[in-house]
């Protein structure tokens, strides 16, 4: 490892240098003790769209035409059902199949915080659009969610699913219905929850700046509308969210508190509103700045779904220009980077700030996000040396996560030559079979997904049963998306014109299998089973009916009796076909049984077909067939059906 020290006017000379603007990341500057890696610059365009279309890959609902994910489908449309409640769209939260509604906000809120800083880089790589509508489609299910808006009757639902029955069952989210109940739970006046009420009123309101500038004004001012019914539901009805909707725990454990997210809540509705009315008298930053007197000071962690203090200082800082806010921001930043009252991070060898095994990367690059944003700030008071300090700290950390790190390795799935192919991720993986080791190989590649990372050594394995190191989630991406943009707006990168996704191997995801047990001249005996490993998307069949087709001597249906037996499912009837002269089929279907990707008695229907001719009246029914085995009609064709949609059939006689 080689380390260049230049000086900071030199660097900014550099960087602003169209020549040697993409030899910016060879340069690594002596300006803090952490390790660093010298190494060319990254496709940043390519990466921040790979970012955000990961997203599509965590949709629920009824699917938009817009998604791009071609493995997934549509899923959970009966969720809020149980409360009377559209709640089906919105995102599940990382590789399980439950919607966490409080990570899922902060998600949202820090995706719009980066659309609304660096707008005109995800305008000019081309990603508002995709911002926008991925957004969007989360507030509209937040504005489902915020079932009563009426001041005294409030009600928020904050979850759908259940997660200690959901984290027991491995398969895709389109057919989780079929193997159980999702129940909607919800905060109200009764039982609050002032940190879910005021981060989702943060999403709404931080999503409507960014509408704004995109000119739907209707939608923003709607957005400003509910983003203030909920923080007055949030100040006034005051709680941890996660004591009364107890179903989040331990997966999101409101351990910090409330506080920051009121605080948060309001520092937003300031922005929203001064961006909505240019009248508006700051009454929401005043309430910030009272309750920030009582917040705690934190300096040796960071922004994340349950602390907001970072991003409290960053936006106070913005807002006032106090040296209170700016001090706190700086503390923090210099834990992470140059040391702060002889505390500081720990680095790996290879120059990885490293905070908590849980989310190393994700952690390091929601850093860097503020890192980033709160860099641009102090440029514009004036303060370029700690402004190029912190910006050098994002570029270092971001260039490590895309693969400037020893291993060479990128832990954004698919981008680059080396990356994650086996995420902790149920949907992703495709398994029939209710087990996280089978396939081994996982089918659906989870483009864009940001992993867990490495440890403090940088140990890391490609195993999806380690779910902290290969962990993906909602959050996970959201700072890392706008690092990212930063990252293009200073250094470019280019799009790919469509982003390619692999097909899954040739083994059939639907088919029927089939085995004659037994031929004579009386009787042909089949063993069937229906087969649904359906990954792209996967499905549940609920009307499942299957047509054989065969050839027979006789001209008469009366000739042919056909009779099925199965433990598996109910056989509601076995009935004979005729379609020409020696030409049959008989047709059988499963009443009442829904067949689905969802483990060994899901996947599989065995049904045994019975078809006899004992009754046959032509004499010349058997023809040429000498053989005392031989069979006396002959199967040309299975088809397979999802009640009037033929969704197999056969491609040779058996």
């Amino acid at each position: 490892m080689y380390l260049i020290s230049i000086s900071q006017q030199a660097l900014k000379k550099l960087r602003k240098s169209k020549i040697l603007a993409g030899l910016l990341a060879l340069i690594m500057v002596v300006i803090i003790s952490a390790p660093t890696i010298s190494q060319t610059t990254e496709n940043y365009g390519e990466a921040l769209q790979k970012a955000i279309l990961f997203y599509e890959a965590q949709q629920t609902g009824r699917l938009p035409e817009w998604n791009r994910v071609p493995w997934r489908g549509d899923a959970t449309l009966e969720d809020g059902a149980d409360v009377g409640v559209d709640l089906s769209g919105g995102w599940v939260d990382a590789g399980d199949n439950v919607k966490f509604n409080f990570p899922l906000a902060f998600s949202v809120t820090t995706l719009a915080w980066g659309g609304i800083e660096y707008y005109d880089a995800y305008k000019k790589s081309g990603q508002l659009v995709h911002l926008s509508q991925n957004l969007k489609w989360v507030t509209d299910y937040f504005l489902n969610a915020f079932a009563n808006d009426t001041p005294g009757e409030y009600v928020l639902y904050g979850q759908v699913g259940n997660g200690e029955l959901d984290h027991q069952w491995w398969g895709s989210v389109e057919v989780v219905n079929y193997q159980m109940e999702r129940p909607a739970f919800k905060i109200d006046t009764s039982c609050p929850g002032t940190d879910l009420a005021g981060e989702t009123s943060a999403a709404m309101a931080s999503s409507s700046i960014l509408f704004r500038k995109n000119g739907d004004t209707e939608y923003a001012d709607l957005l400003v509308d509910k983003a203030e019914k909920l923080f007055d539901f949030a100040n006034k009805y005051r709680g941890k969210y996660s004591d009364c909707l107890k179903e989040a725990v331990p997966f999101y454990t409101s351990n910090n508190g409330y506080l920051d997210e009121l605080i948060w809540g309001a520092i937003w509705l300031h922005k929203a509103k001064k961006a909505q009315n240019s009248s508006y008298s700051a009454e929401y930053l005043a309430i910030a700045e009272t309750e920030y007197q009582q917040m705690g000071k934190p300096f040796n962690y960071t922004y994340q779904f349950d602390d907001k203090s970072y991003g409290i200082y960053v936006l106070l800082a913005q807002e006032t220009g106090k040296i209170e806010y700016q001090q706190r921001t700086e503390a923090w930043l210099n834990f992470w980077t140059i040391g702060h009252e002889g505390e500081q991070i720990k680095y790996t060898p290879g120059g990885l700030a490293f905070l908590a095994k849980w989310g190393s990367l994700p952690l390091a690059a929601n850093t860097s996000f503020l890192a980033f944003i709160y860099s641009d700030w102090l440029q514009t008071q004036g303060k370029s040396q700690k402004a190029e300090g912190y910006f050098d700290f994002g570029v270092n950390q971001i260039n490590y996560i895309l693969g400037q790190n020893p291993a060479k390795r990128s832990y954004l799935i698919g981008y680059g030559d080396n990356y994650p192919h086996n995420p902790h991720h149920r949907t992703a993986h495709g398994s029939w079979l209710n087990s996280m080791n089978e396939p081994t190989e996982t089918r659906n590649l989870l483009i864009g997904a940001l992993v867990g990372g490495p440890d403090e050594q940088e140990h890391w394995a490609d195993d999806r049963n380690d779910w902290v190191r290969n962990e993906v989630g909602v959050s996970y991406n959201a700072g890392f998306a706008g690092a990212l943009a930063k990252m293009y707006q200073e250094f470019g990168g280019k799009p790919l014109t469509k982003v390619s996704f692999p097909q899954l191997d040739d083994e059939p995801e639907i088919y029927v299998e089939s085995r004659v047990s037994q031929a004579s001249k009386n009787a042909t005996e089949i063993n069937l089973s229906i087969v649904n490993k359906s990954a792209a998307p996967a499905q549940g069949w609920e009307d499942p009916l299957m047509r054989v087709f065969y050839t027979a001597g006789s001209n008469k249906v009366e000739d042919i009796a056909a009779s099925a037996t199965s433990n598996d499912c109910s056989i509601d009837s076995a009935t004979v076909v005729k379609l020409k002269k020696g030409l049959y089929y008989t047709e059988i279907a499963c009443g009442g049984t829904v067949i689905y990707p969802g483990g060994n008695e899901k996947y599989m229907k065995q049904i045994s077909l019975k078809l006899n001719t004992d009754r046959a009246t032509d004499n010349n029914f058997f023809g040429s067939l000498s053989s005392l085995f031989a069979k006396p009609l002959q199967i040309t064709k299975i088809c397979l059906y999802d009640g009037d949609e033929l969704i197999w059939e056969s491609d040779s006689a058996i």
